[in-house]
């Protein structure tokens, strides 16, 4: 099987035989414009070295300001959101002495902000023809295998504006 995290199951859908090599590079390339054009400057992203239950827990103060983008593993979250939140919570992580840094990223991935992007990113994804492919595709947007037919348009929106369970895969 295959899996993938975040840009890497457009990847891994390529190699399981349910996105062709010219569908794959057009989910790449606009969705890459898309976010760069629109979200480029907005947000941001920080790891943090602490179990997703934790970064879970300290950022409830920041409910809609930041959320969970990726569990990249037991103690490696990045989360995702408004710069000046992430600000205060680099503070609140040093003060505590949990170990966060930023992402070098200008955008917010996987956070809310991805929203304004919805019915654009569906519009222009709207020729892409996923198939059923040859090898299982383990999909870390959904957490579990899925037959790479259902990787339509609203699944590749799903992918950049829902949480990456890299490390539950």
């Amino acid at each position: 099987g295959v899996v993938g995290h975040s840009q890497g199951e457009i990847a891994a859908a390529c190699v399981a035989g349910g996105l062709s090599l010219v569908d794959a590079a057009r989910v790449v390339a606009l969705r890459s414009r898309l976010v760069g054009d629109r979200l480029a400057g907005r947000g941001g992203m920080v790891s943090v070295a602490l179990p997703v239950q934790r970064v879970e827990q300290l950022l409830l103060p920041f409910e809609g300001r930041v959320s969970v983008a990726a569990v990249n593993s037991p103690v490696a979250v990045v989360v995702s959101g408004e710069s000046d939140a992430l600000d205060e919570l680099l503070v609140v992580c040093e003060r505590d002495q949990v170990r966060a840094r930023r992402v070098a990223v200008d955008y917010a991935s996987h956070s809310a902000q991805v929203e304004l992007l919805k019915p654009e990113l569906l519009e222009l994804l709207a020729p892409i023809v996923p198939v059923s492919g040859r090898v299982p595709f383990y999909s870390t947007a959904v957490g579990g295998f899925v037959d790479t037919a259902t990787l339509d348009p609203a699944y590749w929106f799903g992918n950049l504006r829902g949480r990456v369970g890299f490390e539950p895969a």
